[in-house]
């Protein structure tokens, strides 16, 4: 399917059968599209909240930080995308609403990992066999 025939206006006086499968697929792209920008938006807010807890260390607050950037990132791309396929003004319609309805709850904390000796030569590699 084309991108122009995607992008096309769809009025209902120029609706043939085929239009029908035309303007349902187009729908259906358009929200998996949205939904995959507000699942971006979700990240991004969730890892700042975690990046400005105190509950982290400067070293994993600097791996969010750069996290955040690459969602930041793919969250501009997305937008980008949304906008040649199917539009500027849907896509300023869809980072509307997704930055209006995405929301993260305030009791979600980042999750604490416990490094011990052993696992840290699991994830090494080494077994501990002197081998």
């Amino acid at each position: 399917m084309s991108a122009e025939l995607l992008q096309a206006p769809l009025h209902p006086s120029q609706m043939g059968p085929a239009s029908l499968y035309v303007k349902e697929t187009r729908e259906a792209m358009l929200a998996y599209e949205i939904a995959d920008l507000a699942a971006l938006r979700f990240s991004i807010v969730l890892t700042a909240r975690w990046e400005t807890s105190h509950r982290q260390d400067a070293q994993q607050r600097a791996e969010l930080r750069a996290d955040l950037a690459i969602l930041r990132g793919h969250y501009e791309e997305k937008i980008d995308e949304i906008a040649r396929t199917f539009g500027v003004e849907e896509a300023m319609k869809a980072q509307e609403d997704v930055e209006r309805t995405v929301i993260v709850p305030c009791d979600m904390q980042p999750l604490v990992i416990e490094y011990d000796e052993q696992l840290s030569r699991e994830e090494s590699g080494e077994t501990g066999y002197g081998l």
